[in-house]
């Protein structure tokens, strides 16, 4: 596809434009760029998103990384960077927005990020992560007190029973 027409795909998906769907757009194409990538079907390239901003969705229309396929993950730093992972050649990049738009109007924001070249936009770092592994299937549940099905990952036994994170009593030993 054309990187007009993946812009058209983006913008499709996430239902408006705005300067954060340019972020991840152009993130993409750079990830395209440096990792050789094209549109994962399965799990073969793996975006690890430090924010879970407007950005994400035109990654995952692009890049076909998802929640439901385990291969759009998310690291809340509130940083609007991005990491991608190759899984095919074992490659990976992290993009890191290094542009304020601070004292930029939301149209002067936009136009920018549509017009800046991508070397100015992102710094390419190596990845801090490790890649993840391919997303595994898990058992389920049903928690003992409200009834629902529950993944066993996220199940806790509590007084002998199963319980969802909702039913389980918090346990945090920093914030008491």
């Amino acid at each position: 596809m054309t990187p007009n027409a993946l812009w058209e795909k983006a913008a499709a998906f996430h239902g408006h434009v705005c300067p954060g769907l340019t972020i991840g757009y152009r993130a993409a194409l750079y990830a395209i760029d440096l990792l050789h990538l094209d549109f994962s079907a399965d799990e073969d390239i793996v975006c690890i998103a430090e924010n879970d901003a407007c950005g994400c969705d035109a990654i995952q229309a692009i890049l076909g990384c998802t929640l439901g396929k385990g291969n759009l993950l998310f690291h809340m730093t509130g940083k609007q960077a991005f990491s991608f992972y190759n899984r095919k050649t074992g490659h990976s990049i992290r993009l890191v927005l290094n542009v304020s738009t601070q004292g930029m109007s939301k149209d002067e924001a936009f136009e920018y990020f549509h017009t800046c070249r991508q070397e100015d936009m992102f710094e390419v770092k190596k990845t801090t992560i490790p890649q993840p592994e391919h997303a595994r299937m898990f058992g389920s549940y049903v928690c003992e007190q409200c009834g629902e099905i529950t993944g066993s990952n996220w199940i806790r036994i509590q007084n002998g029973q199963k319980l969802c994170l909702d039913c389980a009593d918090r346990y945090d030993r920093f914030h008491a």
